[in-house]
């Protein structure tokens, strides 16, 4: 049996971290697209196009379902979106400029990031707040998905896989961190 811990001053309320996982969440999903949108930039005629526009369709539902989250429930969006605006074109375009290895390598440490940050929120929320919960553990399934495509084509034989993936990850954890608050 757990105790429930009686909520102390200064305590971010279920509003507040509401707030703040519809905030992170629109822009972590926002900064998807952009990734998508700079991989294709390099890669949209090659062998991993289709594949790539794949993954950038489910992440136009995500962001869109947070845009609508969003606005039903008022919530200010980050403001930063013009530094996820350019930073994850930037990213998407340089690790598809290094090859198509690269750019599975860069999707595979941006999904792993986001489902432990996505297993967070889920097991942050209550009953009360069921129907996020669903969504969220949803997407979660969809980016373990990419993850796993990303694997499947050969991401871990990219150059510099390790490092890559631990720059990438350090980046969304920071950008998970500052997207949050500001």
């Amino acid at each position: 049996m757990s105790e429930t811990r009686t909520p102390l001053p200064g305590d971010p309320t279920l509003r507040d971290t509401v707030e703040r996982i519809i905030r992170v969440d629109h822009a972590g999903e926002y900064g998807a697209q952009r990734i998508y949108a700079g991989q294709l930039s390099v890669m949209a005629s090659g062998p991993k196009g289709d594949l790539i526009r794949h993954m950038q369709a489910q992440e136009q539902h995500h962001l869109d379902t947070f845009v609508g989250l969003i606005r039903t429930r008022r919530v200010r969006p980050t403001a930063l979106l013009p530094l996820w605006h350019l930073a994850g074109y930037a990213l998407g375009a340089v690790t598809a400029a290094m090859g198509d290895r690269a750019a599975m390598a860069c999707t595979v440490a941006v999904e792993e990031a986001i489902d432990e940050h996505y297993a967070a929120q889920a097991a942050s929320l209550g009953e009360e707040e069921a129907p996020l919960r669903a969504t969220i553990e949803r997407f979660r399934a969809e980016e373990q998905e990419h993850r796993d495509i990303g694997l499947e084509h050969e991401a871990e034989q990219a150059r510099g896989y390790k490092l890559m993936s631990a720059v990438i990850k350090a980046g969304c954890k920071v950008a998970i961190a500052v997207s949050e608050r500001m």
